[in-house]
């Protein structure tokens, strides 16, 4: 007994002198502080899939389809993680040759340690857990081009291929030491990378996939602006994750990146609400919910690069070139992107990405350019361009080849019944 005794308070000092004597993260270059912002960062990023995005989009659709909206943001939250861990970061941010995709070398998270990247400091399983929720919000931001009709099946196998042959590259190109960064393209936290992939696949869905029945000589009004203004007051909160997230810091760059973001919601509010006041006499929740995400997706390239002065100015542009898009699209163009995700993410990420070079020296706490201004813009314009061209490519493509042994949308009698019970044999509200 002695002896035993004995040998169990050996192997709890050599257990202390082992976790002692292990490496803090700081002797590994890493920063407590930015380490535990951009812990906060990644909840908040999360935070706006689920439950922001979840209830914004459940709250514009009709009440038949709320649950299947939820069940797709759900789903695609859990799938793109384990595609994300699979391989998704790899090909993403992982070591590749001639900067279009980084390969499987980091697949299952192989060689990732507590250790920072070069040019880091924060350990990388964080940076990966971090860029996990881009990946995550990124699909589910096309949630809203094909709500109500959608096959659920079909969906799954779309998001997680468009997450590998998509966004994946678009990542690698811009953020991952791709081509497109060697080149000094600007995208602070995803006007191109996140925005401008899924406003263009999101176009191109919606047209892939046909109008829903009753559009659009009988639309319905959302179900319920209620959730609509719960869902984008969650927004705007985990947009402070994922724009002074970016900076990877607790620095100035995070502080000035928040004091942008939030001043270009504002501003895009206000903007969108006196619109509709002029247009119709009365200012709606939901008009104003959708100002704030046009001027969030719109300051999303630049929160790095533009200063409070140049913030107002792209929130203002914002809501005027994102409502005109609207109307173009819906009402004159006829195109069913339900919720208007080209139109706002898509056209708010492109012109943020193009008009950055021009306000990056307006204003107080702008940092400027290390590139002329028209020189910036061309290389703004053609990462524009790529990216968008690979969005459609790959979407259609996919699409294409997926409806030739998945039905891409549910038959005339579920979409009538509604996605709710069709799909998923639950109901939101009971009668």
């Amino acid at each position: 007994m002695g002896h035993n005794s004995t040998a169990a308070r050996f192997g709890v000092l050599s257990l202390l002198c082992a976790v002692f004597s292990a490496p803090a993260f700081a002797d590994m270059g890493t920063s407590a502080g930015d380490t535990a912002w951009i812990l906060t960062a990644t909840a908040l990023v999360l935070f706006m899939t689920l439950p922001g995005l979840a209830l914004f989009y459940g709250g514009l659709v009709q009440a038949k389809n709320l649950l299947s909206v939820l069940m797709q943001c759900m789903a695609i939250a859990a799938l793109m993680s384990i595609v994300w861990l699979v391989c998704g970061y790899s090909l993403a941010f992982g070591p590749g040759d001639g900067g279009i995709i980084g390969g499987f070398a980091k697949s299952f998270a192989a060689g990732v340690t507590a250790a920072p990247l070069d040019g880091q400091s924060i350990p990388e399983p964080l940076f990966m857990m971090f860029q996990m929720t881009f990946a995550i919000i990124t699909p589910a931001l096309i949630v809203g081009a094909f709500v109500e009709r959608v096959n659920f099946g079909a969906m799954l196998v779309f998001c997680a291929l468009w997450l590998l042959l998509c966004y994946a590259p678009a990542a690698h190109w811009v953020w991952g030491g791709g081509w497109l960064a060697g080149m000094g393209v600007i995208d602070f936290a995803g006007g191109i990378v996140v925005h401008t992939t899924a406003g263009v696949s999101a176009l191109v869905f919606a047209l892939i996939i046909g109008k829903r029945a009753h559009f659009p000589k009988d639309m319905h009004p959302p179900h319920s602006p209620g959730f609509v203004m719960l869902g984008a007051a969650m927004l705007w909160v985990g947009w402070f994750g994922f724009n002074a997230g970016s900076a990877l810091g607790a620095n100035g760059d995070a502080a000035r990146a928040m004091l942008v973001t939030h001043t270009s919601a504002a501003t895009a509010s206000l903007v969108w609400m006196g619109i509709e006041w002029v247009s119709f006499r009365k200012p709606t929740l939901v008009g104003i919910a959708t100002g704030m995400v046009a001027g969030l997706a719109t300051i999303t390239p630049a929160a790095g690069s533009v200063g409070p002065a140049g913030a107002i100015v792209i929130g203002a542009a914002s809501a005027l070139v994102c409502y005109g898009a609207v109307v173009l699209i819906r009402q004159k163009l006829q195109i069913d992107d339900s919720l208007d995700v080209f139109a706002v993410h898509g056209v708010g990420g492109i012109l943020g990405s193009l008009s950055l070079p021009f306000l990056a020296a307006f204003g107080p706490l702008a940092p400027g350019l290390s590139k002329p201004v028209f020189t910036q813009f061309g290389i703004q314009l053609l990462g524009v361009a790529v990216v968008a061209l690979l969005s459609a490519v790959v979407t259609a493509g996919l699409l294409y080849a997926i409806r030739t042994v998945i039905p891409l949308r549910v038959s005339p009698e579920d979409e009538e019944a509604g996605l709710d019970s069709a799909t998923h044999g639950e109901t939101a509200y009971h009668q």
